[in-house]
């Protein structure tokens, strides 16, 4: 059975665009000015008026302007989990200067940080990483060396929102990088990381069934790379590096050792070429470097270096 048609109800003599300035000009008159005032008579209640074509036009004319904007970017950091959404927040709020792209692949930012482990909802982070949660504003219980948040997504929710305030970042989600931008670097092979390939995630799922879908690309002197350990789309940078032969070989990430692993991935996180620092899990598979489970003051704190490792970066380059 066919859907049913479409209707339209201008007449077909009638100019689209001056209707819609008609529309814009008109203040809408008996919308309540409270939500007490809606609660109080829900038998009057009424939305604004709205036309279809209004929708579209308030999502896809910021959407593409942000495209142009973030197409010539200061800082790109590539995955929203909490190592990308720490480094997101460390930066923009240290250099509100800067224009940072933040993508994700997924629709969903936060990667593996709306939960606490497998199906549980608490959160452990070992101290000092309370410390950030001071920062955002993120309640915990204090068990001495490590504490609790009473559910990820508190935590998570709490720094998405603040990363999302500021004015100076924007998010990307449903969006993939495919691949690196590069430029020849001092000796001979080497290269320096000038911005990202980039599609849209289902697009990128889908080169194998159907024609050649020409990617996009975001322009960026620093490159923040949180993609998460060996995966569908995770290490994505590093394996990259390897393929261009800037890496001899991935370390591979060891077992797990909450004991080791934390540390080495703070202390490791780093510019691993030029252009390209890399943070979080993602750097378990360049090191060779145990993963550590279901505690997540790694992540922050490995965010909160890539990004004042950005920002030395930066000034390095305002000093030329």
């Amino acid at each position: 059975m066919s859907p049913p048609s479409a209707t339209f109800d201008l007449p077909a003599s009638t100019n689209p665009t001056n209707v819609l300035k008609a529309n814009l000009s008109v203040k809408p008159t008996g919308i309540a000015t409270s939500l007490s005032a809606i609660s109080s008579n829900w038998p009057a209640f009424t939305f604004a008026p709205i036309r279809e074509s209004q929708v579209s036009r308030a999502m896809t004319s910021r959407y593409f302007a942000d495209l142009d904007s973030y197409a010539e970017s200061d800082v790109v950091i590539i995955g929203a989990g909490s190592c990308g959404l720490s480094a997101a927040y460390t930066l923009a709020t240290a250099r509100p200067d800067l224009k940072i792209a933040l993508l994700e692949a997924g629709v969903a930012p936060g990667g593996g940080a709306w939960l606490g482990g497998q199906l549980f909802s608490a959160m452990v982070m070992r101290k000092p990483a309370q410390l950030f949660l001071n920062e955002i504003g993120v309640a915990y219980e204090d068990e001495g060396d490590f504490v609790v948040v009473k559910h990820a997504a508190l935590f998570t929710a709490t720094l998405l929102s603040k990363v999302l305030a500021c004015e100076n970042v924007k998010l990307f989600n449903a969006t993939t990088v495919e691949d690196l931008i590069t430029r020849a670097e001092g000796e001979e092979g080497r290269v320096r990381i000038a911005g990202v390939v980039t599609n849209w995630t289902l697009v990128a799922m889908h080169h194998g069934d159907q024609s050649c879908m020409d990617p996009n690309t975001i322009n960026a002197p620093i490159v923040i790379s949180t993609t998460g350990h060996d995966g569908p789309f995770g290490a994505f940078s590093v394996k990259r590096l390897v393929a261009m032969q800037q890496l001899p070989q991935l370390g591979g990430m060891r077992g797990l050792d909450m004991g080791t692993a934390e540390d080495a991935i703070v202390k490791g996180t780093r510019e691993i070429v030029p252009g390209l620092i890399v943070g979080g899990m993602e750097l378990s598979e360049v090191d060779g470097a145990n993963r550590m489970g279901p505690t997540f003051g790694a992540m922050v704190l490995s965010g909160v270096k890539a990004a004042e490792e950005a920002v030395k970066l930066v000034e390095k380059a305002e000093r030329k």
